[in-house]
């Protein structure tokens, strides 16, 4: 089974572009949090819908623990966004996207690094089980 173009739509473009503005305006290697509340300007500029900075309850047997996790965007209100600016991204930077889409039950995430000097470094991520006309079937 494909992945359903129209459920991806054209908001992954969007929030890409808002990224890539903000790249060219501050260049690379700055603090997370200067390109955290840039892009938050960004995406408000562009009238794109976002929250920033969501506590997320995490569960185990049905009981709430005290650990929380934090995404930095949540686009769209289903795309979810971790911002770093680091050299390289790194399997860890992966794995904490995952699990926060995995926590949210969100299709679809983007892993953004504006650490790197030639470009903006960024990853898409797809769970197919979370993609609403996939729910229940198999891949």
């Amino acid at each position: 089974m494909s992945i359903n173009q129209e459920y991806l739509g054209s908001e992954g473009y969007q929030f890409i572009g808002a990224v890539f503005e903000v790249y060219k305006e501050l260049g690379h290697g700055l603090g997370e949090e200067i390109y955290q509340e840039s892009l938050e300007m960004e995406l408000t500029a562009r009238d794109l819908p976002f929250a920033a900075k969501q506590e997320l309850k995490v569960f185990y047997k049905g009981r709430k623990l005290r650990k929380t996790y934090i995404p930095d965007l949540f686009v769209f209100g289903g795309i979810v966004a971790e911002l770093k600016s680091v050299k390289s991204l790194l399997p860890e930077h992966e794995a904490q996207l995952l699990n926060y889409m995995r926590i949210t039950k969100m299709a679809v995430g983007y892993l953004v690094n504006f650490g790197t000097p030639r470009e903006v470094e960024w990853k898409r991520f797809i769970l197919r089980e979370f993609i609403p006309a996939n729910r229940g079937k198999t891949a």
